[in-house]
């Protein structure tokens, strides 16, 4: 939802450049795309690039190299904001989806539709972290059962933790996981699910792999000590239900607490040109708020 950030960005924020140089957090820098846009839309703004993923850290630098003067990459997770030297923002944006660059590399183990190692930590530099094959592992079935049903809303969560511990060896390949799935899910229920019968597994997985959502709740807790004093624009882009609530709570608090302009009462969705360009974009939501 690029042009709907870059409209927020301009309707917010285009008279103070004028007047300064904006400072903008990207705090989900991936390949550089928003950032790359930003950069060429204000031409008197700064931006810090902000990812847990290493390897995007280096992509995004290599892709930006062009305009290193004005962009700084840091390697981190969004919701640790206050372990960096940041200072305060004019604008800061969020998109909270899985990249296709990480989808994209197999030995990453987040798509379904590739095969390689069960992976799907996004910062596979973190001790703390286990792999999704290590949960499936370490996990009760009750557990699995949790996650595949809050994480992933899927309707078979019971089912499918119950072959999953009932699996007499470990699950180390994406290909392995796709394969059970198929085998403990009846053919007459995967031909009425409309859809791949591993996504929701893939995502409820990958959520709690990398606690997403622990992670979004430390950082909205913490937007408000980075805001300019004068005002900032946050935009946050969610795709599943868990996420866009927590957002929208928070965004209503603000209003209460901080007398925040709510810019979205409710979530922008991405056209039918997009969606047809992107069909990843499908469940996006942009919400956007203006912070004093």
């Amino acid at each position: 939802m690029l042009n709907e950030i870059i409209n927020f960005l301009e309707a917010c924020l285009r008279t103070r450049e004028k007047m300064r140089t904006l400072r903008i957090l990207d705090g989900t820098l991936g390949a550089g795309g928003y950032t790359r846009a930003i950069l060429e839309n204000f031409q008197n703004c700064s931006v810090i690039g902000i990812d847990r993923d290493e390897f995007a850290i280096d992509l995004a630098s290599e892709n930006l190299r062009d305009y290193e003067s004005r962009f700084r990459p840091v390697h981190g997770n969004f919701g640790e904001l206050d372990n960096f030297e940041l200072g305060k923002f004019d604008a800061l944006v969020f998109d909270l989806g899985v990249s296709n660059m990480q989808i994209s590399i197999p030995e990453r183990g987040f798509s379904f539709q590739n095969d390689g190692v069960l992976d799907m930590r996004m910062d596979r530099d973190n001790p703390e972290l286990l792999t999704a094959s290590e949960i499936l592992e370490k996990l009760s079935e009750r557990e699995l059962t949790k996650i595949f049903r809050d994480y992933g809303e899927e309707k078979y969560a019971a089912l499918i933790a119950h072959g999953i511990k009932k699996h007499s060896q470990r699950i180390k390949t994406t290909a392995e996981l796709v394969k059970l799935i198929r085998e403990i899910l009846p053919q007459p229920v995967q031909r009425k699910m409309g859809t791949h019968p591993a996504r929701r597994i893939f995502q409820a997985l990958r959520i709690y792999v990398n606690d997403e959502l622990g992670e979004l709740e430390k950082l909205l807790a913490k937007i408000p000590e980075f805001a300019n004093p004068d005002g900032a624009l946050i935009i946050i882009v969610s795709y599943h239900s868990l996420e866009d609530r927590l957002v929208k709570r928070t965004f209503r608090n603000w209003k209460i607490e901080f007398n925040a302009e709510l810019l979205t009462r409710h979530p922008l969705t991405p056209s039918p040109q997009e969606c047809e360009r992107n069909y990843k974009s499908r469940s996006a939501k942009l919400r956007a708020v203006f912070l004093r």
